[in-house]
């Protein structure tokens, strides 16, 4: 049913990545289908404090996100045949994208208990499901 399964992770956030790493997983297994793992870097070069930063720091941020997914996939998924994405920019919009870009067809990812706030501004899961053609498990953390 699924070919390829999209599982976004906050590297900052272990609650975004506990509970829907098994779920993922064995979704992935029961289908057949190509597991990837994206995290998300925040994007500065259109912040105004962009020029407060050294000119290298958006390579850093990545190379380090790149190390530290790295790290959690060999800890987490040590046995999983996983393809790994570091993406910069607005998360729900880079989520999104890299999920069109692999032809995913499910993306699972972890949204916490929505709060007043969640209302007002909305969630990043909320987001990527409004914006996505895939289908989109969310897994309560």
């Amino acid at each position: 049913m699924y070919k390829a399964i999209m599982l976004p992770i906050d590297l900052e956030h272990e609650s975004s990545w506990q509970k829907a790493i098994p779920v993922a997983r064995a979704l992935a297994g029961t289908f057949g289908a190509k597991l990837h793992v994206v995290t998300v870097a925040q994007d500065i070069r259109n912040a105004v404090v962009s020029q407060y930063f050294p000119k290298d720091y958006e390579e850093q941020l990545v190379r380090h996100a790149a190390e530290k997914l790295s790290a959690l996939v060999a800890r987490e998924m040590p046995d999983a045949d996983v393809t790994e994405h570091v993406a910069v920019g607005q998360v729900y919009r880079e989520i999104v994208r890299a999920a069109e870009d692999n032809a995913c067809d499910l993306i699972v990812m972890a949204s916490h208990r929505p709060e007043l706030s969640d209302l007002l501004i909305g969630p990043n899961a909320d987001h990527v499901a409004r914006h996505t053609t895939a289908s989109v498990m969310i897994v309560r953390s």
